[in-house]
């Protein structure tokens, strides 16, 4: 990449339950000096983040290296000539997969993940919704055709998780695992506890 040494990654917070998988993926990043992190939250991501957590936007926000409104098609995400090395949406909304998978790009976060696509880098979604319906499969399985990575957060149990925390952080690390990013965020099959 040419303005990033490091790789660069456009995280998007939609509204479905489980914003904190988006705030560790950038908490972890955030400490991660090879990685450059672009954030785009929904008003419902914003909305779920007072919610969910203890947390303000505001905090949230300040993990990232550039936030963008999700309003803003004009902002460098919104173009596939900004480098990146992927996105990941955390959690993704069935609303945000739907545009997704049907190119309806009237945000930026699924504008950013529409060019994620046709320049074929690694497009994470971590899908957070349940019952599945047809439907629901049906843009799954789309998006999947076009090169998403569809990584629900479900949880593992061979590494005995104690924490909540464990839990998520064995979801985040299959994403950096995808994104070859080096962590230590759980023991993995075979590896003693």
């Amino acid at each position: 990449m040419r303005d990033y040494a490091g790789k660069r990654i456009v995280i998007g917070i939609t509204g479905a339950t489980g914003v904190v998988y988006g705030i560790e993926l950038l908490k972890q990043l955030s400490r991660n000096k090879d990685v450059e992190t672009h954030l785009i939250i929904s008003d419902s991501g914003k909305r779920n983040i007072t919610l969910e957590t203890d947390l303000t936007v505001r905090e949230v926000e300040s993990m990232a290296h550039t936030v963008y409104s999700n309003d803003d098609l004009g902002a460098p995400p919104a173009s596939g000539s900004f480098l990146t090395s992927g996105m990941i949406v955390a959690p993704c909304t069935i609303k945000t997969l739907s545009g997704i998978a049907n190119s309806y790009s009237d945000n930026l976060l699924v504008r950013s993940a529409d060019v994620t696509l046709k320049e074929k880098r690694k497009l994470v979604l971590m899908v957070r919704e349940t019952p599945l319906h047809r439907g629901h499969l049906n843009l799954m399985g789309m998006a999947a055709d076009m090169g998403a990575h569809i990584l629900p957060p479900i949880p593992s149990f061979y590494n005995h998780p104690k924490t909540i925390e464990d839990i998520i952080h064995q979801t985040i690390g299959k994403v950096f695992d995808y994104f070859e990013i080096e962590h230590n965020l759980f023991n993995r099959w075979g590896e003693s506890k």
